[in-house]
């Protein structure tokens, strides 16, 4: 066990170091020149004011893998402005450019061409600044199943000489002082998650970027993380979170960007880009649904069957004109509800077609 300890402390040095504190070494500027993209950049749906007090922005950003023809773009003039506070998503489809984008933000790679900025510091250049206030987790967390969790962390907080007090403390804000001392080999994978995400947390950032932090978690698992989000936005801090989730990302993030093929298409708080989606209308359950067609249609309502239910295109409050409507033709409701555009309307309005929540 001696003899083993300080590989030990070297592999969990090495996790640290991918995990929890983004590199910081500074690269020479490549030297080829890349290929011009192949497609003129669009700009994207920007819904509601430009954030005044930005924590991070992503100006132009173009990622390209392979220095001759024939290269991936990952990255297109990518440009994102992220607010402080509460939880912001960046959304995509596998591929869409979202992990790459957070690779270039945290300097774990450089672009080809444009700036990133977090907490005003250039990513390439100067993050050193700032990397103190931020927390990551790029990944799944590498963790040593056989030590505690408590253990695991104090490992990773020994080299940033960070004490026990702040070992506790990640524990407490990732829900896990309960299990601290129980081996990692009997959590379940949402609490190894927690566990990752504890271990970004152990400086105390202002800023935490997780990326596909629910990623493989059945249903449990992703309730539990998208909880322990909301609180930590909820202390003050800025959370950042990649996602093909769209259900998931609608219940917890304020603010989303959605991201395809390597440029943001939409950005802006979540509800005002769902307005833009379309009025919603009103869903109405009914035993004979043909007749009932009928008569709405013969009132002027724009109606249309949808999976043996009517929907009608108008406001809520018109759900009593329709029910009173029906009524007087003896036709009687079981069913009545606003039918609200979803972020998943949103995002296949948007993006190539449509699939199910998980996008492919």
């Amino acid at each position: 066990m001696i003899v083993l300890l300080p590989v030990l402390v070297l592999g969990l040095a090495l996790v640290s170091w991918r995990v929890v504190r983004p590199s910081m070494t500074r690269r020479q500027p490549q030297t080829h020149i890349a290929p011009e993209p192949r497609t003129t950049r669009p700009v994207g749906l920007v819904v509601g004011p430009m954030p005044k007090n930005a924590i991070i922005e992503m100006v132009g950003v173009t990622k390209w893998y392979g220095r001759e023809e024939g290269g991936r773009l990952a990255l297109d003039g990518l440009d994102l402005v992220v607010p402080s506070g509460g939880v912001f998503g960046v959304l995509g489809r596998n591929g869409a450019g979202k992990t790459t984008a957070l690779r270039c933000l945290l300097g774990l790679i450089r672009p080809t061409s444009g700036v990133c900025r977090v907490l005003g510091a250039d990513s390439s250049s100067d993050l050193h600044r700032v990397i103190n206030r931020i927390g990551a987790l790029i990944e799944t967390p590498g963790l040593a199943p056989s030590l505690t969790g408590r253990r695991n962390l104090a490992l990773l907080a020994r080299l940033d000489r960070i004490g026990a007090d702040g070992v506790e403390r990640a524990l407490r804000s990732a829900g896990l002082a309960e299990r601290g001392d129980d081996q990692v080999a009997t959590y379940s994978l949402g609490m190894r998650q927690r566990l990752g995400i504890a271990a970004a947390l152990l400086r105390d950032p202002e800023v935490v970027v997780l990326d596909e932090p629910a990623n493989g978690l059945d249903p449990a698992g992703i309730a539990e993380i998208r909880r322990l989000l909301v609180a930590l936005a909820a202390e003050g801090r800025t959370v950042i979170v990649s996602s093909h989730l769209l259900d998931e990302a609608e219940k917890m993030c304020d603010r989303v960007a959605v991201m395809d093929a390597g440029r943001c298409v939409a950005v802006g708080p979540i509800h005002d880009l769902l307005a833009t989606a379309g009025a919603g209308g009103v869903l109405v359950g009914i035993a004979d649904a043909e007749a009932a067609r009928l008569a709405l249609a013969a009132a002027g309502l724009n109606v249309t069957i949808v999976d043996g239910r009517l929907r009608v295109g108008c406001p809520a409050s018109d759900a009593a004109r329709i029910t009173e409507l029906l009524a007087a033709e003896r036709l009687f409701v079981n069913e009545l509800r606003f039918d609200t555009p979803t972020l998943e309307d949103f995002f296949f309005g948007l993006t190539a077609p449509a699939g199910t929540g998980a996008l492919p």
